[in-house]
């Protein structure tokens, strides 16, 4: 018998989006029969029957609207009608189909891939969507071990780990010196001559190192502590054996706070630029002397995967599923702290030996996470078990 799996996820321009279509591709290619139950616009951004899902539009948005609760319940339970296991991706999607299922006996998953970070009534609010997604779910999966706890905490009957990979990038397109005199580093953006030692791949001595953040410009990833710290290592440069002046930044993404980000820059006369939304991260990684993230919290960023995976050395915040994922691969400093963050890039910009090692070590962690593979094979597994097991009548 084919299994009809459900996929249910609330507004996403992002990672949820990308990893919610993967494993719908995924799943269609092992024999399954899909549908993505998400809002219009989701659906267009993502293009879920692409990869040969049914999709339905359901009006799960971002907004905490409980008057409007019942009428998307209705449509979504209309558009999960006959699905052998339902699952809801995020807190919001969870609640509602946990709401949609309450008369049915169809088995559930919920997999939650971000903590709660609000203050105030927002928060309480959260949270109470939080509990109510967790405790209808038959499985709550966690994209970090910390989630899986707070799970665990509020009664989840069945919580698990469920990693969530990084899709793998497509090779550069573009040479690496190109990439590095677009962004304004290198010897061909004005920086002199002279030759380095082998160990970052040939670079010269004169070029400047080239930090890079990736993520969207929104309060989670704390870019405010990264800028302050821009301008800590900006402030404190001095030369050390060579001409190599203060790292330069470039922060690859879109969103809300765009506008105050930029006034924070130019308030601080920073060497840093916003790049806006881009779909060439293998080029900006290929052009990167390191990759920093500033983030309050994370599950299992993107970003550094893909930083690993490409050699990048990384400076990350030790927050969320970060120690677990890169262990002693990356350098870890606290949140909301850019002297910490700062001290941790000059460490690096100063040493290329321990970029190369970091580099190296990011490879070989790297090779050690599950892949797209493994997870779908996990996944499939618990499809298969939940449908078979024996349902109230």
């Amino acid at each position: 018998m084919t299994l009809h799996i459900a996929l249910v996820l609330g507004a996403s321009t992002g990672g949820i989006g990308v990893y919610v279509r993967d494993l719908a591709a995924g799943l269609v290619e092992r024999g399954f029969r899909v549908s993505v139950a998400a809002p219009a616009e989701t659906g267009e951004r993502f293009g879920f029957t692409r990869v040969g899902a049914e999709f339905r539009p359901v009006p799960i948005t971002g907004a905490v609207n409980p008057a409007r609760g019942a009428t998307i319940v209705r449509a979504l339970r209309s558009a999960v009608d006959g699905a052998d296991v339902v699952h809801a991706h995020g807190v919001r999607a969870g609640a509602l189909a946990g709401m949609a299922l309450a008369r049915r006996d169809t088995p559930s998953v919920v997999t939650l891939h971000n903590a709660i970070l609000a203050s105030g009534v927002r928060s309480r609010l959260l949270t109470g969507l939080e509990k109510l997604a967790v405790l209808r779910a038959d499985v709550v999966l966690g994209a970090s071990a910390d989630l899986v706890e707070r799970a665990r905490a509020l009664g989840a009957r069945d919580a698990r780990y469920c990693p969530v990979p990084a899709p793998p990038l497509p090779p550069p397109t573009k040479d690496r010196a190109q990439v590095r005199a677009e962004l304004g580093v290198g010897a061909d953006a004005g920086d002199g001559g002279g030759e380095r030692g082998g160990e970052s791949g040939g670079e010269r001595a004169d070029e400047r190192i080239l930090v890079l953040a990736v993520g969207r410009l929104a309060p989670q990833k704390d870019y405010a502590t990264l800028l302050r710290a821009a301008q800590l290592w900006q402030n404190d440069s001095h030369p050390t054996g060579s001409p190599t002046s203060a790292p330069r930044l470039v922060i690859a993404g879109g969103g809300p706070l765009r506008e105050a980000l930029q006034a924070q820059i130019d308030a601080l006369r920073l060497d840093a630029t916003l790049l806006g939304h881009r779909t060439d991260i293998a080029d900006l990684l290929a052009a990167a002397d390191l990759l920093a993230m500033s983030s309050t919290w994370e599950a299992r960023s993107l970003a550094v995967q893909e930083a690993m995976r490409a050699g990048v050395p990384v400076v990350a915040t030790a927050v969320g599923g970060t120690p677990e994922l890169a262990r002693d691969a990356a350098i870890l400093v606290p949140p909301g702290d850019p002297h910490a963050l700062a001290a941790a890039v000059t460490r690096l910009v100063q040493n290329p030996g321990e970029r190369a090692r970091l580099a190296a070590m990011g490879r070989e962690r790297a090779g050690e996470w599950p892949d797209a593979e493994q997870c779908l094979t996990q996944l499939s597994e618990l499809y298969s078990t939940l449908a078979a097991m024996p349902r109230k009548t």
